[in-house]
């Protein structure tokens, strides 16, 4: 049985890759701030704090790993003008999304079979912005990069890709104007992404992409009327 562990594995986004892969066949952990787990299913760890993610694996005890899927890191891009932004808030989306790649991704190296891969979940605010989002799409577009620099230097063994959601949502309370802002028709759901991660997990001609899932919402031009 292959085994991948999904850091942020409690969140909606997260949550969802858990389930996929594990209805795939896939022995999945979940690394997260909320799990309350301590067995092979979900194990808490702030990936962002070396310790903790240290002793996540510790706890973990696995030998092998096919997969690493970084999801984890802090929700809500916006954070008001650049000129009032703290220091501290910058750095928390920083660490939590970018660092926390890092650490897991250093943690999960010695561990990882030949044609194992890591999928960075990155966002379409890597590629375009709306005001006032600055630290949380400096966090994504750095996880781009970092995806190409593992792809480059992991290979052939590991593959290294990012997926780059749009719009996700349960659905609740979503309007038709949101959907029809979508070319496809629709907002996006939680398969759709955690349908990509299994199909990058078994590309295994594909590696240092990010894939945009979004329904096609970064190809469409839109005018002020």
């Amino acid at each position: 049985m292959k085994r991948a562990i999904v850091t942020g594995g409690v969140g909606l986004i997260g949550s969802g890759i858990v389930n996929v892969l594990r209805k795939a066949g896939w022995q999945v952990c979940a690394f997260d701030l909320n799990s309350k787990s301590h067995d092979q299913s979900s194990i808490a760890c702030d990936v962002a704090d070396e310790v903790s993610v240290r002793s996540a694996f510790e706890r973990l005890s696995w030998d092998s790993l096919d997969l690493l899927v970084n999801c984890a890191g802090r929700k809500g891009a916006h954070m008001g003008p650049i000129e009032d932004l703290a220091l501290s808030d910058w750095q928390s989306f920083i660490d939590s999304h970018l660092t926390g790649a890092f650490l897991m991704t250093r943690a999960a190296v010695p561990l990882m079979n030949e044609n194992s891969s890591i999928i960075n979940i990155t966002s379409t605010r890597a590629f375009m912005s709306e005001a006032n989002t600055e630290a949380y799409a400096a966090a994504k577009g750095g996880l781009v990069a970092l995806t190409h620099a593992l792809a480059i230097s992991l290979g052939p063994q590991i593959r290294c890709n990012a997926i780059a959601p749009g719009w996700i949502s349960d659905a609740q309370g979503l309007t038709q104007a949101d959907h029809k802002q979508h070319p496809v028709g629709r907002v996006g759901q939680v398969t759709d992404i955690a349908n990509s991660v299994v199909y990058l997990a078994g590309a295994d001609f594909v590696t240092g992409e990010t894939i945009i899932v979004d329904g096609g919402m970064s190809r469409k031009m839109i005018y002020c009327e």
